[in-house]
């Protein structure tokens, strides 16, 4: 349908509107995991109903699978998901116990909703496994603190818990588990082995320079969040995540600057820049090196002295930008 009194070029369709539709990776995804959730909670619901006739029991053994495999979105692969269920339990457990008492009073059950909330969101700032694991947590309070009253009830919630995430654990790890995800350390990895390559074939005058710019330039692209997936994505707040953020942006800098060098470059190069541009491709292999674990990690100190050595060589002044 097109609005009236428009020109043609700036008409919009309300099918615009519309969210895109989902790809076949993300349909095959949220397929495999309603066939877990749906397995885990069938499997805890039915027996504690039909054999157990333990309704409390059943209602936590359906609930958590539920919370954890579906409201929260836990990131990586079926082991790395069930190892986050594992070490959540604890915490569920104890906000499972605290709803349970706080339900005494709605004012108790309201301040405590409060600081449950704010404490988890403060919490979602570590790093994405926490954050996936929040919503789960969240719900697991809410159901707790939720009337009636039931103190005597706490045996079955947490054996209901107990047996919910034991279920939820065993399916994300051995039914229809997702696939591993590259980490953000082994992109940045492989990023400065293209570099290192790309380096040497510049070097030897062998390789295109059109061709090597949009191969550089497509590596650094692969290493923007928007190209990652969430649950490898360093976005928390500690140390070890805000280094492989720095990382990421400096390794995507670099290959900027390489590509911006590599139309321009004719081989054989002169003495100096191709002194430098050698160093520069053995620093990008051993760094590369280094994030995989193979070999420990070198300092700036060779980066910094082939850096001084070049600028000397052509007359830069030292200490000029």
């Amino acid at each position: 349908m097109w609005h009236r009194g428009r020109p043609e070029g700036r008409a919009r369709s309300w099918r615009t509107l519309l969210p895109a539709p989902s790809s076949r990776a993300e349909s095959v995804g949220a397929a495999r995991r309603a066939v877990r959730v749906t397995v885990a909670a069938v499997a805890g619901f039915y027996p504690a109903v039909d054999l157990l006739d333990r309704p409390v029991f059943a209602l936590y053994a359906l609930f958590i699978p539920v919370a954890f495999g579906v409201m929260s979105p836990l990131p990586g692969s079926g082991r790395r998901r069930s190892g986050t269920v594992l070490r959540a339990v604890p915490a569920a457990a104890a906000l499972i116990t605290l709803g349970t008492y706080l339900a005494a009073a709605t004012w108790s059950a309201t301040l405590g909703m409060l600081v449950v909330g704010f404490t988890l969101v403060l919490a979602a700032s570590i790093g994405p496994r926490v954050t996936g694991v929040v919503p789960a947590l969240q719900l697991c309070y809410i159901l707790a603190c939720f009337p009636p009253y039931a103190p005597g009830t706490l045996p079955d919630r947490l054996a209901g818990l107990a047996v919910g995430a034991t279920l939820t654990i065993l399916c994300e790890w051995l039914l229809l588990p997702e696939p591993e995800q590259p980490s953000y350390r082994g992109r940045v990895a492989d990023a400065l082995e293209c570099a290192a390559h790309a380096a040497h074939g510049l070097l030897q005058g062998g390789a295109d320079g059109r061709e090597t710019a949009e191969r550089l330039r497509a590596a650094g692209r692969e290493l923007r969040f928007s190209r990652t997936a969430s649950g490898v994505r360093p976005t928390g707040a500690g140390a070890r995540e805000r280094a492989l953020a720095q990382a990421g942006y400096a390794t995507r800098r670099f290959l900027d600057l390489l590509a911006a060098l590599a139309p321009l470059l004719r081989a054989p190069a002169d003495l100096p820049s191709a002194m430098l541009l050698s160093g520069l491709a053995a620093a990008c292999a051993d760094e590369a090196a280094a994030l995989r674990g193979t070999r420990p990690a070198p300092g700036p100190e060779r980066v910094e002295e082939m850096i001084t050595q070049y600028a000397a060589v052509r007359g830069v002044p030292p200490g000029s930008a």
